[in-house]
């Protein structure tokens, strides 16, 4: 029986990082009958993937899976000039939610969230830190009312999953995308009417040369945004700590140095990211590593893999935090790099700090781990975590 690479399958949600070498190796331009689309898995393929739009376009969709709705509407769903407006519009909202001012919000947080941990022999990462400091973060970014934490919460990790049986997005998932997005649609209308210095009511103002963000590119940006402030950031920081639990040399030299907080966030990005697959569809015919690729035919763009991509990363399945891993794909790239870089990098930093203060040895409890069903994002369920 020949090569296959599923992107739905539970094993490559579990480890997905032997099938990436196998394509890297030997299929570098591989039709995969099971996503129904072409998977790029080499570092310069996928950038070049991601630097041309014209020819690989996310206007029918990024994620593996797309909500209905969202394809061509959203900024990681159109291609320029549209999604250029667009940006514009967005960044100047988050130009003027000045950022640095966050970062003392952001430290209370990560204190009030890591101090109970203190007196836990074991405790769940997950639930008992990254996904509520992620959440408190976004609700005082977005200016989300308080009290709705969990309901938002779990709307927006069911929007990112998918059903493993069908490959594709169930009704409970997109339930929870019309939740969230009639929950939205509530918040803007309050924002509306009365503004306060949040995010989303700057969305509804920003302006540039009389032209504005209209009602649903409002809509559409707030819900892309706590789903991907909550999923990606949160699954990142579990990632993150996955890797500090996994190598203790490199978690005893972070909490002994914080400086090196911000190297280690940057090892972990490339080395395993949970954003691990987004999808393109080609605009015209091409041809790659002797296969022919045709107009209209989906690209699944393998980030996780180009990460570990041994043309770029000298030995790229060691976790190293003093790489300094330039152009490594945990944030993606071209004009589809993440918007939220620089809050995701400092939040992040913030986080581990404070939670280093309070848990400063730590081991996994549980060897096998239960992975999310999700063929674009990958993050463990739940990451037990005894302190030593």
């Amino acid at each position: 029986m020949g090569f296959r690479f599923d992107p739905f399958s539970p094993a490559i949600d579990a480890d997905p990082f032997p099938a990436y070498k196998t394509l890297r190796d030997e299929h570098p331009c591989f039709w995969s009958e099971d996503a129904g689309m072409w998977v790029l898995s080499r570092h310069a393929d996928i950038l070049r993937a991601v630097q041309d739009w014209r020819t690989y376009s996310s206007a029918k969709g990024n994620m593996m899976t797309e909500l209905p709705g969202r394809a061509g509407a959203t900024l990681g769903t159109t291609d320029p000039p549209r999604h250029d407006r667009l940006r514009a519009l967005v960044q100047h909202a988050f130009v003027r939610r000045n950022l640095e001012a966050l970062a003392g919000p952001i430290r209370d947080i990560a204190v009030a969230v890591a101090a109970p941990l203190r007196e836990r022999a074991q405790f769940e990462f997950v639930e008992d830190f990254s996904s509520k400091f992620t959440v408190r973060v976004l609700f005082a970014a977005l200016g989300l009312p308080l009290g709705d934490e969990q309901a938002v919460r779990d709307k927006a990790v069911l929007m990112v999953q998918n059903d493993p049986r069908t490959r594709a997005k169930g009704p409970e998932h997109i339930a929870a995308y019309e939740w969230m997005q009639a929950y939205a649609a509530n918040v803007i209308a309050q924002r509306r009417a009365n503004p306060q210095n949040d995010l989303i009511s700057h969305f509804s103002q920003a302006e540039i040369d009389g032209d504005r963000l209209d009602e649903r590119e409002v809509l559409l940006t707030t819900t892309t945004l706590i789903m991907a402030g909550i999923e990606s950031l949160g699954g990142f920081m579990t990632m993150f700590a996955l890797n500090l639990a996994d190598h203790p040399d490199a978690r005893r030299a972070v909490v002994a140095d914080a400086a090196l907080v911000p190297e280690a966030i940057e090892e972990s990005l490339r080395y395993n990211t949970s954003a691990q697959r987004f999808k393109r569809c080609l605009q015209q015919d091409v041809e790659l590593h002797g296969q022919s690729m045709k107009a209209g035919d989906f690209v699944c763009l393998a980030y996780g893999s180009g990460n570990r991509d041994e043309r770029l990363f000298p030995e790229p399945d060691v976790y190293d935090i003093r790489r300094k891993p330039r152009g490594h794909l945990g944030f993606g790239g071209g004009v589809h790099v993440c918007l939220g870089t620089m809050i995701a990098r400092l939040a992040v930093k913030i986080a581990f700090e404070e939670f280093h203060r309070v848990v400063p040895a730590y081991a996994r409890v549980d060897q096998t781990l239960n992975w999310m069903p999700s063929s674009t994002f990958r993050s463990p369920l739940q990451l037990r975590l005894a302190q030593q």
